[in-house]
């Protein structure tokens, strides 16, 4: 896994953005996370150099997507149908097969339980939705995943179909009362291999009533070390979760750290736009503090773009930003702006079921793939 900071001294310049200056001819910043990605955030913005001509947001060509795979290619890399099919043909197989719970693909699995905290401070950047389409697609792969919901408003549970109207136990019972993960967590009736511990309302109480609680931030740490399926290969055999996916509230409060200690790994989504890069110094510098004084094993290990609109300039802006500094980290997929992603949590699905054959899904898939495949390799 690479760390979290940034290399020394890179510009954004030109009309557009679209010239950029070597490294070796911009500023230097210094390589301190949040104070170098603020600097850098800031240089986004400027979509064009000179005040006399126009800026134009919507290119009638397409720009430079920096390795972002298009819906077409996604769709050509999905090894697991026939070659002979027509495009058609492999949308209603997948289709079929996400119906009938049959995984699509039957990858490796990692050796011990991954878990996974998904945070952004800045809000409706995709971080519920990526948690349970990543969750769901991973189930595709056949993987075994457990999903629990921290955020108080209770997007996931819903996207999910899962029970968590109040008085349901739920995430508030298991960091205040002390319940459980096992007595609390509920199968997805949509995904084969998918659990979910859900949220309720009474969670937007917890963090007051945690204040005076000892050891406060390793509530939920604790709880996921006690659950008999999570852990090591060696200890627990093939029962085991594969991934924990915390989905995060977007603020960066007790319920938030709670998360930060209980992961190993931090997965970040970011919409590509401007306002979702200037919060992102605020969230590392909390990473920092957190990996020095509580969870040395924190680590910043994926990046995902989300809503990602090939058209614009900024978009394609950000993306090569954010690719600059982090990496690696960063998925190669990113994921399209989709009605069909907006729409299905109203039917109370993720977008793997509600419309497997969609850019959206065929994107969430691909990036699930990549997350196993990266495990695979560290």
């Amino acid at each position: 896994m690479t760390d979290s900071s940034f290399p020394d001294g890179f510009s954004t310049g030109g009309q557009g953005g679209a010239e950029r200056e070597h490294p070796q001819d911009g500023p230097s910043y210094p390589q301190t996370g949040a104070e170098s990605f603020g600097a850098r955030a800031a240089d986004v913005s400027r979509e064009t150099g000179s005040s006399e001509e126009p800026v134009v947001s919507r290119e009638t060509t397409r720009p430079a997507t920096s390795g972002v795979l298009t819906a077409a290619q996604l769709a050509e890399r999905n090894a697991g149908f026939d070659d002979d099919l027509t495009p058609l043909a492999r949308a209603a197989q997948a289709t079929v097969m996400v119906r009938a719970g049959i995984p699509q693909e039957q990858l490796g699995r990692p050796s011990e339980t991954r878990v996974m905290v998904v945070a952004n401070q800045k809000g409706g950047v995709g971080k519920t939705t990526s948690t349970v389409n990543l969750a769901a697609a991973l189930t595709q792969l056949g993987q075994r995943v457990l999903v629990i919901d921290l955020d108080p408003q209770g997007n996931a549970s819903t996207a999910l179909n899962i029970e968590h109207r109040q008085g349901t136990p739920s995430t508030y019972e298991l960091l205040v009362d002390g319940l459980a993960i096992v007595d609390i967590a509920q199968p997805c009736p949509d995904a084969n291999g998918l659990w979910v511990v859900p949220a309720t309302i009474d969670l937007a109480g917890a963090e007051i009533e945690l204040v005076s609680v000892v050891a406060r931030e390793q509530r939920l740490k604790k709880a996921i070390d006690a659950h008999p399926r999570i852990g090591t290969a060696a200890e627990i055999g093939d029962e085991r979760f594969d991934y924990v996916f915390i989905d995060c509230p977007p603020s960066l409060g007790l319920l938030t750290l709670n998360a930060l200690v209980a992961g190993a790994e931090m997965l970040i989504p970011i919409q590509a736009e401007y306002y979702a890069l200037e919060g992102l110094g605020q969230l590392l510098a909390t990473v920092d503090m957190v990996r020095a004084h509580l969870n040395p094993e924190l680590a910043v290990s994926t990046i995902v773009l989300t809503m990602y609109d090939a058209r614009t300039r900024l978009a394609a802006g950000v993306a090569q930003e954010v690719r600059e500094h982090f990496g690696d980290q960063v998925l190669k997929t990113a994921i399209p702006r989709s009605v069909r992603v907006s729409e299905a949590p109203s039917y109370g699905q993720t977008v793997m079921t509600y419309d497997p054959g969609s850019p959206g899904a065929l994107s969430y898939l691909e990036a699930a793939r990549e997350i196993v495949t990266r495990g695979a390799l560290s």
